[in-house]
Formats: C-alpha cells, structure tokens, sequence
C-alpha cells in the first residue's frame, strides 16, 4: 500500500471530537482539492455582496434605518446595534469551518427533546469558548479605547497598523484551522488528544475562542461602528456586553442551519457518514482546510497583494 494511502481500521480509536481515527484511503488527494477549494474562495470572495448586499440590508431591515449612517444613539440602541450587526455578518469562514465540524455530531434521535438536546449541546459550548473571550476584549477596548489600533482611520501609504492586527488575528486564525484540518485527515498527530481526554468538549470551545478572535482583526464596517461607539465611551461593561452580544448573534445562523439539519436529516446523515469509514473526517477536514487556507489568503496574501509586496491574481468582479 503506498505510504499516501491509510487504509481504514476498524480498531481506531477517536483521539478527540474532530478526530475519529478513521480516516480515509486517499487523504492527499482530499488535502489538495481542500486547499485548491480554499484558494479558489480566496480568489472568489466579493466583500462588497458580504458586507453591502447580505450585511448591510439584513441590518437596514432588522433596525428599520440605515446601519452605516445613522448614530448609534445611547447604550440601550449600542447593545441592540451590536446583536443585529453580529447577526447580519455571521457568513464568514470560521462559522463554515465550525458547522462542518459539528455537523457529523448529528445524531439519529427519534423524540423531540433528544432531538433538541443534540442541536443545542455542541452550540452551547461553542459559547462557553465564544462569550468569555468576546467579552474580555470588549471590556479591553472599554478601557483603552481610541489608542487601539483598530480605532485608527489615518491614511498610511503602508499597511497600517490595523492591517497589521488584522492580519496578525486572521493569519492565526485560518493556521489554527488549517492545522486541525490536517490532524482530522490523520496526516499529523491530533494537537487536541491530550486536553480532550479530559474535557472531551474542549474542541467546541476552541471554535468558539476562533470565532470570538474574528473581533480582534475584523474590520467589518458595520463591527467598525460598534467597535468606535464602545472605545469613545471608554465603559468597560457596556464594552464587553456589547462585543459578547454581536459574537452570540454571529453564530445564530449556523446554530439555526444545526437546527434544520438536526431536525430534517439528522438520522440519514448519520446513516451516511457511518456507511463508510474516513466520510466524517472528509466532510471535518475539508471545512477546516478550506476555511483556513481562504483565511490566511484574503486576509494575509491578498492585502500584501495589494501594497504590491507579492503577487496574487484579482477577480473582475473585485
């Protein structure tokens, strides 16, 4: 058997919830086309339908006015802003990558409470991961407020220094991703088998920190507005309420699509992935890599692109 080849053992033994031990036959074949799939979304990605065509309008219809324009006119509208824009830029690569890796918990439950509890359970811990850390740089940007870099709007003919956090954020990020990616497939050892024997749930709470750290780098105009709004009152807890509330609306789309897919082919999903040995790590693996090679791309290569310090090609529609 050639050594890119592993052949599925009956006898393997999961090492952590991202990692069940049966992997499939042609797992090099499966990381290519990942990463191949990641650079193509790279490529791809138009920020204007993100941001302006689902962000903005979602938004605009949920608040009744215009998101981008209109003032942010005391706590109470922050907290609600913050909940609706989290909301409304909750399509990003991280929840791709997370709802591909919780997809297979999906179980074959027959009641509704089963049912309930199995679509509620990993997104529960998703948030045990997500809220404290959104909440904590929240009540950061609280207390040191427009020194951040991300406060700036001054005009560089560098990369400026909320690029450099931007990239920094995302590059670990989509690393992080990729690397889980590759333990998934079984072509390097599972870093998450020794804190997962303790605390099996401890994968869904890492995704949850991964989402969280979006706020660290996100330079989404809509997150950019609560983001000023909460630094120029300098208040620690509105700060950490308000970035808790837009990452918990961030993940109200996938927890919804778990829902769906829970309650409309759970059992025949898990019937699928059961079939055939190395399914569930294709399906883990492949949301993982794609979403973290489309990570460090868009948001390390394209922006050194476009200072010309490399070169990476530009879509016609960009």
């Amino acid at each position: 058997m050639s050594a890119l080849t592993v052949a599925p053992d009956a006898s393997a033994r999961q090492t952590s919830l991202f990692v069940d031990g049966r992997f499939p036959q042609r797992r090099i074949i499966v990381l290519a086309l990942s990463i191949i799939g990641g650079v193509l979304m790279a490529y791809a990605w138009s920020s204007k339908t993100a941001d302006d065509t689902i962000g903005f309008n979602t938004a605009n219809a949920i608040l009744g006015h215009d998101a981008k324009t209109t003032p942010i006119s005391g706590v109470g509208a922050g907290i609600l802003f913050a909940f609706v824009t989290g909301f409304a830029g909750s399509f990003t690569a991280c929840n791709v990558a997370c709802f591909g890796a919780v997809g297979p918990l999906v179980g074959s439950a027959t009641t509704q409470r089963e049912k309930l509890a199995q679509t509620l359970r990993p997104v529960g811990w998703i948030a045990v991961g997500l809220v404290p850390i959104a909440a904590a740089y929240g009540a950061l940007v609280g207390i040191v407020g427009t020194r951040m870099p991300q406060f700036s709007n001054a005009k560089t003919s560098g990369i400026s220094p909320r690029s450099y956090q931007s990239m920094i954020a995302f590059g670990s990020i989509g690393l992080i991703m990729f690397i889980l990616g590759l333990a998934a497939l079984g072509i390097i050892p599972d870093p998450l088998a020794a804190v997962s024997r303790r605390w099996k749930n401890a994968p869904l709470i890492l995704m949850g920190v991964l989402i969280a750290g979006f706020l660290i780098g996100r330079p989404y105009p809509l997150f950019r507005a609560m983001f000023r709004d909460a630094a120029t009152r300098h208040n620690p807890l509105y700060g950490a309420l308000a970035f808790a509330l837009q990452s918990v609306g961030n993940i109200i789309v996938m927890a919804l699509l778990f829902v769906i897919l829970s309650y409309g082919v759970g059992g025949r999903l898990q019937r699928w992935l059961a079939a055939k040995p190395g399914r569930t790590a294709i399906v883990t693996a492949a949301a993982f890599i794609v979403a973290g090679v489309f990570t460090m791309i868009y948001w390390d290569v394209k922006v050194l692109a476009r200072y010309d310090y490399l070169w990476f090609p530009k879509a016609p529609w960009n």
